[in-house]
C-alpha cells in the first residue's frame, strides 16, 4: 500500500512558502502584494503545464508519420485543446488581478524594479516553441535585454530549434492528397480546384487570383508554409466533412484556437497595465500598454492557416473525393 502524503507529494511546504513580498523586507505596508506574487505563481504554473503539452505534441510530429490510426492526431488534438483551455482560464486570471487598484499597485511598485513580467522566460520559451522567430517579434531589439545572460542564451538557442510551425508544414508537405495518381483523367486537380475558387470570387476580389497564385504555387519567402504544405492545408479544410479529414482539420482548428486566446491573453494584458499603470513605462523598461499593443498586433504565429479561410467555396462545388484516395490515406499520414 503506498504511503503518499497528500502535502509531501504536492511539495506544498516549498509551494506555500514561496511568497516573500519586497514590501515586508523594508516594512511598507502593501497588503495587494501577496495577490500579485501569488497571481504570477499561478501564471507560471500554468505556463509550465502548457510548455509540457506542447512540446508532447512535437514530439508526435518529429515522426516522419503521425499516424492516425494509432490514434497520435487525436491525442495531438486533445493535448492541443487542452492548451487552449488553460490559457482561457489564465484569461479570467486577470480579472481577479483587477481587483486591485492603482493605488494599491503604487504601495510597492517601484519596489520591483527592474523585475517585470517581460522576464517570463517560459512565456518567452512558449512563444518560440510554437513558432515565432526572433526576427518576426516586435520590439525584437530589446527582447532579450532584460534577461540575465544564461537566460538570453537560452532563448537565442532556440531560434535553431523546430518549432510547431515548422513541424506542422513538414506534415503537411507530406500528403499525398493532390498526387496526380488518385485523380484519374485529370491533368492537375489543383488547377481544377483554383478554376472553382475564381470563379467564385465577386467584384473586389479580383486581387485574389495573383495571391492563390502566391501562396499555392509561386510561394513567398515571408510566408513560412511552402506551397505544398499550403495546399495540403487548403485541401483539408475544403474537405473538412469526410471521415479521413475530420481529425486533421481539428488539429489545424486547434491551432488557431491557441493564437486567438493568446491574442486574448495579450488584449486584457493591455486593458490591465492601462488600468494600472496609465502611460508609464513598465518596472521592466519597456513603453508598457504601447509595446503590448504591437506585439498583441504581430505575435500571431498560426495566422497563415486563417488566411486559407479567403481561397474556400461552397461545398456543393467541391469535386467528391475519390476511393482510392479514401482507401490510400485512410486517416492521414
Amino acid at each position: 500500500m503506498s504511503n503518499v502524503y497528500y502535502p509531501d507529494y504536492l511539495q506544498l511546504d516549498k509551494i506555500l512558502g514561496a511568497q516573500a513580498p519586497e514590501s515586508d523586507k523594508v516594512g511598507v505596508k502593501a497588503h495587494d502584494e501577496m495577490l500579485f506574487i501569488i497571481i504570477h505563481q499561478a501564471y507560471e504554473l500554468w505556463f509550465k503545464q502548457v510548455l509540457y503539452e506542447v512540446s508532447s505534441v512535437m514530439e508526435i510530429f518529429k515522426n516522419k508519420e503521425v499516424d492516425d490510426n494509432g490514434g497520435e492526431l487525436n491525442i495531438a488534438v486533445h493535448r492541443l485543446q487542452r492548451v487552449k483551455t488553460i490559457l482561457d482560464v489564465l484569461v479570467h486570471q486577470w480579472e481577479i488581478i483587477e481587483t486591485m487598484t492603482p493605488l494599491d499597485f503604487l504601495d510597492f511598485r517601484d519596489l520591483l524594479r527592474p523585475a517585470s513580467g517581460f522576464q517570463s522566460m517560459q512565456f518567452k520559451i512558449l512563444e518560440a516553441r510554437l513558432g515565432l522567430r526572433m526576427e518576426a517579434r516586435f520590439g525584437k531589439q530589446y527582447y532579450t535585454s532584460q534577461l540575465r545572460p544564461d537566460h538570453k542564451a537560452q532563448i537565442e538557442a532556440l531560434e535553431n530549434e523546430p518549432t510547431l510551425l515548422d513541424l506542422v508544414n513538414k506534415w503537411l508537405e507530406r500528403m499525398p492528397f493532390l498526387d496526380a495518381k488518385f485523380w484519374p483523367g485529370e491533368t492537375n486537380f489543383f488547377e481544377r480546384l483554383e478554376k472553382l475558387y475564381v470563379d467564385s470570387l465577386v467584384k473586389g476580389e479580383e486581387g485574389n487570383a495573383a495571391m492563390w497564385k502566391k501562396i499555392f504555387v509561386e510561394g513567398s519567402p515571408e510566408r513560412h508554409f511552402s506551397p505544398a504544405a499550403a495546399r495540403s492545408a487548403l485541401f483539408i479544410m475544403l474537405y473538412r466533412d469526410e471521415p479521413v479529414f475530420q481529425q486533421a482539420f481539428r488539429f489545424l482548428d486547434s491551432l488557431l484556437d491557441i493564437d486567438t486566446v493568446m491574442a486574448s491573453w495579450r488584449a486584457r494584458h493591455i486593458s490591465m497595465v492601462h488600468r494600472m499603470i496609465g502611460l508609464r513605462v513598465g518596472t521592466g523598461g519597456s513603453t508598457g500598454q504601447s509595446y503590448l499593443k504591437g506585439a498583441m498586433d504581430s505575435h500571431h504565429v498560426f495566422s497563415e492557416i486563417a488566411d486559407l479561410s479567403s481561397f474556400l467555396f461552397e461545398r456543393r462545388k467541391l469535386p467528391p473525393l475519390p476511393e482510392t484516395l479514401k482507401k490510400a490515406v485512410k486517416f492521414a499520414n
